[in-house]
């Protein structure tokens, strides 16, 4: 099984990713790119999408890169997010690389950016520890 099909598959397996209609634009052996549509349910009382939005989608994306290198069976040990500007626009795309991976961990870097029909800004970056797990 490709790359795309063992991620969709472990995507497609997250109630929680099906509920928010999170989708893999885009994924490579440097990293993946996922991303939502912001639905009116996933701002907060500003318009701005949610914090807790942004830092699943981040977790989200970190974990998969993560799992690019070590395999499947990965969790996310830490992160730490730090959000840069407030996000309005249609849709939220969170970008993971791999920065440095071992037998039983990686470090991964995700920026999140916040799409509208013109333009895309940077909302949110993060830099994370994924480890490998035994069998789950």
């Amino acid at each position: 099984m490709d790359m795309l099909n063992v991620a969709q598959t472990v995507l497609d397996s997250q109630p929680f990713s099906r509920l928010l209609g999170t989708v893999i634009h885009s994924i490579s052996a440097e990293g993946i790119t996922l991303e939502l549509v912001l639905r009116n349910d996933m701002l907060q009382q500003n318009g701005f999408a949610h914090g807790g939005v942004i830092s699943y989608l981040i977790d989200n994306a970190l974990t998969f890169a993560g799992g690019g290198v070590l395999g499947a069976n990965v969790l996310t040990s830490e992160y730490k997010i730090s959000y840069v500007r407030p996000a309005k626009g249609e849709r939220l795309q969170a970008r993971a690389v791999v920065l440095h991976s071992g037998k039983r961990q990686a470090v991964v870097r995700c920026d999140a950016f916040i799409i509208t029909a013109d333009s895309e800004k940077l909302c949110a970056t993060a830099l994370g520890t994924i480890v490998s797990v035994p069998d789950v």
